[in-house]
Parts: structure tokens; sequence; C-alpha cells
């Protein structure tokens, strides 16, 4: 099992970076706090986690262990897969999915795109004891991106969500004509809780 990858950052998008290990580069999934945090550096440390199907190797990456723990504990839940635990950790922190299984908010996750009333119910019965185990720091700084790559940037990490194009474009240009100083990655928050 890969542990943790640690090198040049040769691309990075809301939705994945490649980071280059001895001349091998690795496609890892990241979240919108893990972009956050990363998309400025040249060089990274991302904690992995690989999913192993019949059809597909997927590998997933985080800034800090907390949120690689948060998302392992996600993934353990039934009927909750990679794709869906990473869209639950775009749209709320590592903290606040804490805050909301520790205090049975079933109303904050099922605000998340995706999530029903029995997923959400079924993952703070099955987490609840083990999430308070787990302590969370300080959340990660602000989002900065130039206006003219927000809506692109957006709509591009939606689609690797699988939203298609259609859907998300005049939403995006709305969130945007609302707040146009926002961040990219206050838009895609908003835009999954939108969609």
């Amino acid at each position: 099992m890969i542990h943790h990858l640690q090198g040049n950052l040769t691309e990075v998008n809301p939705a994945f970076a490649v980071v280059e290990c001895g001349g091998v580069g690795y496609l890892v999934n990241i979240t919108l706090t893990t972009y956050s945090h990363i998309s400025s550096l040249s060089e990274v440390k991302l904690y992995t986690l690989p999913i192993y199907k019949e059809d597909a190797q997927t590998l997933f990456g985080f800034y800090d262990r907390i949120e690689k723990e948060i998302f392992s504990l996600l993934i353990s839940v039934s009927g909750v897969g990679g794709n869906t635990a990473r869209v639950i950790l775009s749209s709320l922190s590592a903290e606040e999915v804490q805050d909301c299984i520790a205090s049975e908010n079933v109303g904050l996750l099922k605000s998340v795109k995706g999530i029903g009333a029995k997923t959400a119910q079924r993952i703070i019965v099955d987490l609840k004891d083990k999430v308070s185990n787990i302590g969370l720091g300080e959340g990660g700084r602000p989002l900065s991106a130039g206006a003219s790559d927000v809506i692109p940037e957006a709509s591009s990490a939606l689609e690797v969500l699988g939203y298609a194009t259609r859907q998300t474009h005049k939403l995006l240009h709305q969130i945007k004509k609302e707040n146009p100083s926002i961040s990219l990655e206050e838009m895609i928050k908003t835009a999954l809780k939108r969609l």
C-alpha cells in the first residue's frame, strides 16, 4: 500500500493532482480542501489511500492525516464509495464532518449532493463512536483564484465529480453574478449545495 507521495507537483486542479516521484507521475484524486492547500506549491507531500476494484484502481490523496482518516471512515460505511466520500469532504471540512456526525446532524449531511436521509443516518450510526477519537486541527486557508479562471476550473472540477457541463454552466454564472469576488473553492462548494 502507498502511504504517501512526496515529489514535484506537475499538474493540479480542484479534482486531481499529478505528483512526480522518481520519474513516475501519480494521478491522485483530491478534495477541495487539499486543493486549497497545495494549489500554489511546487513540491508536495500527500497522504494517500488507494481503492482497488475489479475494474479500476484509484488513488486518493490528502494534505493532512486527519482528512485521510475521515475519508477512510466514510468509505467504510456501506453505500459510501470513494467519490461520494470525496464529494462530502469537498462540501464540508473534515472538522464539519466530524461535528455533524458527533452531533447527529442528519440535515447537514443531507445537504451534500448524493447523500439521502438513509445514507446520512447510516454514516452517523456507523461512525459516531469512531470520529470522537480523531483530533482535528485548524481548517485550510481560503483559496484565491483569478476571476477569469474560476468558472472554467469550477466547471472542470464538477465534471470530474460527475456533473454534466450543461447542468452546471448556468448555475456557475449565477453564483459568480451573486458574488463577483468568490473564490474557486467557495464557488464549487456553493454549486454542490445547489445541484
